[in-house]
């Protein structure tokens, strides 16, 4: 059974940084990847990062790091320079044909953690 689980969501004022965490179960990172996504309240879910591909979206590139902990099993998201506009719900996801940013890809979600940029 696919579990993931997302920690480290919270308040932070702009400027700060938050490091998101996704424990994975049921897959091995070996042959799964792991992607991250936000979805703010009014708009689609969007991708944010991959760990196979590491890619970002436009909107957090060199401000946002995808890495991964193989002995845990767990996909980190270490996100600086955090700006308003970046508060959203952020859902980590997997699936065996996933490999990029598409929602669509994914077959297996977290339940999302929650992060709030304001001052």
């Amino acid at each position: 059974q696919v579990q993931l689980v997302e920690s480290g969501g919270g308040l932070v004022q702009p400027g700060g940084s938050l490091r998101l965490s996704c424990a994975a179960s049921g897959v091995t990172l070996d042959y799964y990847t792991i992607g991250w996504f936000r979805q703010a309240p009014g708009k689609e879910r969007e991708g944010v990062s991959c760990i196979s591909s590491s890619d970002y979206a436009d909107s957090v590139k060199g401000r946002f790091t995808i890495s991964r902990d193989n002995a845990k099993n767990t996909v980190y998201l270490q996100m600086n320079s955090l700006k308003p506009e970046d508060s959203a719900v952020y859902y980590c996801a997997t699936g065996p044909m996933a490999g990029g940013l598409g929602p669509n890809e994914y077959d297996y979600w977290g339940q999302g953690t929650r992060v709030t940029v304001s001052s």
